[in-house]
C-alpha cells in the first residue's frame, strides 16, 4: 500500500491537545486577558469569561474540529466535501485560509519582538537600564526596518523549518516540547511572583470579585469584554482548529477534548495574571495595556528584581513559546491547503510558503518604521491594526457564525450528521437537545460580536 494516500496522522492524544491549545494559547493570553480582569472587576469578571466561554466557545470549537474531522481535510476541502450537492459553503473556506494568511502577516513580526527580547535579556541588552531607557529600546527596536524583519523572517524560518519536518516528526514533537516547558516556565515564574515582598495587593486586585467595578463600568460593557475575550482567545472561525481535527481518530468524542483545550488555554491565562500583577503591585508600577506592558513595564520589574536577568529571560523564553506555538500551528494549516489543494509534498510547501509569508509579512514590519505615514484606521494607527482588524474584528466572527449555520442547517452539514461526528468516540457527548439554540441564539450572538466591534472602533 502507497503511503502517500494515507493522511497523516498524530502520534498521541496529547499531541493533538497540546498544538490545539498552543494555537489557542497566544499573546492574548499574556497581554490581554490579565489587563481586562483587572480593568473589568478581577474575579467578577473571570466568572462572566467563563460562562461565555462554555456557551460561546465551547460549541463553536466542537463544530470547527467536527468539520475537520469529518471532512478530512483541510477546512477549504473539508467544507465542500461536507456541504450539500450544489451549494457554495466551500467558498468561505478560501476566506478563512485567507484568514490564517493575514493572521500570519502580523502575528510574525509580533513573535519577532518576543524572540528579539528573550534574546536581549540573556545577552543583558536590558540590564541597568533606568526605565525612560527601557521605554526607548523598544521604541528603537520598532523603528528600525532591519531589526523588525530580521526578527520577523527568523519566526517565519523556524516555523516552516518545523513544519518541514512533518507532522509527527516537526509539527507534534516540537510543539509537545514547547508546551511542556511553557507550563514549567509558568508555574516557576507565578512561584516567584506571588513570593514577592508586597505581592499580596496584587493578588488581592485579581483574584477578589469586586462587583462593584462591574456596575461601574457597566454590566453590559462588561459582559461585551468578557464575550469578546472568550471568543478571541480560542481564535474560532478561520479553521485553524478544524486541520487538526482532520489529523485524529475518531476514539475520542470531540466536545470531551474541546473542554481540556479550553481548561489549557484559560489556565494560561489566568497564571500570566498570577505573574503580571503580584509583579506590579511589588514593584508599584501600573499595570496598563497591551504591548507597552509586556515591553516597557516588566523589563522595569526584572531590572529591579534580584536576579531580574534570568527570571526577565524566562519570561520571555515562555512568551516566546506561547507565540511559537501559535505560529506554528497556523503554518500548519497553510501548508496542508497548499499540499491538498496544488499536490505539493511537505518539502515544497514548506520553501515555498517560507518564501511567500516572508514577503507578505514585510509591510506589518515596515509599517512602524518606513511605511509609518500608512495610518489605515485613523491616527496613530498602523499596518498592523488593520490587518488585526480585518481578522479579529471580520473573519473570525463571520466564520464563526457560517460554522453554525454549517452544522445546524439541513442546507448545510445539518445537525444530525454534525452531531453525530463531535459524538463519535468514548467522552462528553455534544448535547442533541440544543439544535434551537445553535440554529438562532448562536448566530445572533456572533451578529453581536461582530456589529460591536464596529461601534467600538468607529462609533466612539
Amino acid at each position: 500500500m502507497s503511503h502517500s494516500s494515507q493522511r497523516e496522522k498524530f502520534g498521541s492524544r496529547l499531541g493533538f491537545l497540546f498544538i490545539s491549545a498552543g494555537c489557542a494559547i497566544g499573546l492574548g493570553n499574556v497581554w490581554r486577558f490579565p489587563f481586562i480582569t483587572g480593568q473589568y472587576g478581577g474575579a467578577a469578571f473571570v466568572l462572566i469569561y467563563l460562562l461565555f466561554l462554555i456557551i460561546l466557545g465551547l460549541p463553536i470549537m466542537v463544530m470547527e474540529f467536527s468539520i475537520g474531522r469529518g471532512g478530512q481535510q483541510n477546512i477549504a476541502g473539508a467544507l465542500k466535501k461536507l456541504q450539500p450537492k450544489g451549494s457554495k459553503w466551500h467558498l468561505y473556506g478560501y476566506f478563512a485560509i485567507l484568514g490564517n494568511l493575514l493572521l500570519m502577516m502580523f502575528y510574525t513580526t509580533v513573535a519577532g519582538w518576543m524572540l528579539a527580547y528573550f534574546y536581549h535579556t540573556l545577552t543583558g541588552g536590558l540590564a541597568g537600564l533606568d526605565p525612560q531607557a527601557v521605554g526607548n529600546f523598544f521604541g528603537s527596536m520598532l523603528e528600525s526596518p532591519v531589526d523588525l524583519t530580521s526578527w520577523m523572517g527568523l519566526t517565519v524560518l523556524l516555523g516552516f523549518f518545523i513544519c518541514s519536518m512533518g507532522l509527527e516528526a516537526g509539527v507534534e514533537k516540537i510543539t509537545k516540547w514547547m508546551m511542556s516547558s511553557l507550563f514549567v516556565i509558568l508555574l516557576v515564574l507565578v512561584i516567584k511572583a506571588i513570593t514577592l515582598p508586597g505581592a499580596s495587593k496584587g493578588l488581592a486586585f485579581y483574584l477578589l470579585p469586586d462587583f462593584g467595578k462591574v456596575m461601574k463600568t457597566g454590566l453590559w460593557e462588561t459582559i461585551y469584554a468578557a464575550m469578546g475575550q472568550a471568543f478571541f482567545t480560542l481564535s474560532l472561525g478561520i479553521g485553524s482548529l478544524a486541520i487538526f481535527g482532520s489529523y485524529i481518530g475518531k476514539e475520542r468524542s470531540l466536545t470531551g477534548e474541546s473542554i481540556n483545550i479550553m481548561a489549557m488555554d484559560t489556565f494560561v491565562a489566568i497564571l500570566s495574571g498570577l505573574i503580571i500583577f503580584p509583579a506590579c503591585f511589588a514593584f508599584g508600577k501600573d499595570p496598563g495595556a497591551g504591548p507597552g506592558l509586556i515591553f516597557v513595564t516588566l523589563p522595569n520589574i526584572f531590572n529591579a528584581m534580584e536576579g531580574g536577568r534570568i527570571w526577565g529571560s524566562l519570561f520571555f523564553l515562555f512568551l516566546s513559546f506561547a507565540a511559537m506555538s501559535t505560529v506554528v500551528a497556523v503554518f500548519e494549516n497553510i501548508m496542508a491547503f497548499t499540499m491538498e489543494q496544488f499536490g505539493w509534498s511537505r518539502k515544497k510547501a514548506a520553501v515555498i510558503n517560507c518564501i511567500g509569508i516572508f514577503i507578505l509579512s514585510l509591510p506589518c514590519a515596515l509599517g512602524f518604521n518606513i511605511w509609518s505615514e500608512i495610518q489605515p484606521l485613523g491616527k496613530g494607527t498602523g499596518i498592523l491594526d488593520l490587518e488585526d482588524f480585518i481578522v479579529s474584528n471580520n473573519l473570525l466572527p463571520i466564520g464563526s457564525l457560517i460554522f453554525a449555520m454549517f452544522c445546524s442547517y439541513k442546507i448545510g452539514w445539518g445537525w444530525d450528521a454534525f452531531v453525530a461526528e463531535a459524538n463519535e468516540g468514548k467522552g462528553l457527548r455534544f448535547p442533541k437537545q440544543i439544535k434551537f439554540y445553535a440554529q438562532y441564539v448562536l448566530p445572533a450572538i456572533m451578529l453581536v460580536v461582530f456589529v460591536a466591534g464596529y461601534i467600538d472602533k468607529f462609533g466612539g
